[in-house]
């Protein structure tokens, strides 16, 4: 390991040199593009970035290292939903205590705020999962779109869906014992593994529209019939408003699993597409995303 270390401070000194020595010589370059060609330092344990396109890997830091992924699971709690067959996303599902009972018994965990009784489409629970990151509204697609007599068995069957559905897309070093994120101690990805299973995930169009919506404001339907209109469910992904070409993912949080950000970002027809795992603190993993994107446009 310390000559791994040893190896890599050489090879960017190494680096610099050549690129400093370029510079003198031709006067070709600038201090701008000699900067954006630096590898960059993220505070982040874990990274990953790729041409979303050829699936080249543009940037690696301990990429295959299996860590919590916090909320980042929801981004297969939503794939799994949306390659369902015949699925009818205005079909409706009707709120259970169960859901807002898990969200106090979890020490009110991040939720879209759903009201027991009202009925919420399918549509509009990917956007209470996705933006607010809704553990709720997670809690109800499983439970919707598992098999099973019972709810236990229902969700039992939605994370046996999500892990099939991981072992499909080939990604080796995922597991997943929740829906939400919320795990009892197995539920892992990689960088790299993260990253892969957003680019799958970004395919769908539907999935594309709802992870690159800032704000969106749900109607639902309640037990009288009349309709509820919700308080806007608003983005926890930062990049969204604050880098150019910004098209989703999703944050992650927990005491295990540190700050979490999946991202992606089109310029210029390219689109950048990576992961930064167990950051420390929320402004720290929107700058290891931000360096990162940055990094990963210049190559």
């Amino acid at each position: 390991m310390i000559t791994g270390i040893k190896g890599t401070r050489f090879r960017r000194a190494a680096a610099v040199a050549v690129t400093t020595g370029a510079m003198l010589a031709t006067g070709a370059l600038t201090t701008t593009q000699a900067q954006a060609a630096a590898t960059p330092s993220i505070a982040a344990k874990g990274g990953y970035v790729m041409n979303n396109a050829t699936g080249k890997s543009l940037y690696t830091k301990a990429a295959d290292t299996r860590r919590s992924t916090g909320s980042t699971t929801k981004i297969m709690t939503a794939l799994v939903v949306l390659k369902q067959s015949n699925l009818n996303l205005d079909s409706k599902v009707t709120v259970q205590k169960a859901y807002s009972d898990y969200i106090v018994d979890n020490n009110w965990a991040s939720n879209a705020k759903l009201i027991v009784g009202d009925k919420v489409t399918v549509r509009q629970l990917l956007y209470g999962l996705m933006l607010p990151s809704g553990c709720d509204a997670a809690y109800a697609l499983a439970d919707k779109f598992g098999s099973g007599s019972t709810r236990s068995a229902r969700v039992k069957s939605f994370i046996g869906k999500m892990n099939t559905t991981a072992k499909s897309l080939g990604l080796k070093n995922t597991h997943f014992d929740s829906f939400d994120g919320i795990g009892k101690g197995a539920n892992y990805s990689t960088p790299r593994d993260l990253t892969k299973l957003a680019s799958a995930a970004m395919k769908n169009s539907t999935f594309r529209t709802v992870v690159k919506t800032k704000k969106y404001t749900a109607k639902t339907t309640t037990k009288s019939g009349g309709t509820r209109t919700m308080a806007p469910w608003e983005n926890t992904n930062p990049l969204l408003s604050s880098y150019t070409g910004a098209i989703g993912v999703k944050t992650g949080s927990g005491p295990e699993a540190g700050y979490c950000l999946v991202f992606a970002a089109t310029r210029n027809g390219k689109t950048v597409i990576g992961t930064v795992l167990a950051s420390t603190s929320a402004t720290a993993r929107k700058s290891d995303a931000t360096k990162l994107l940055n990094y990963g446009f210049t190559k």
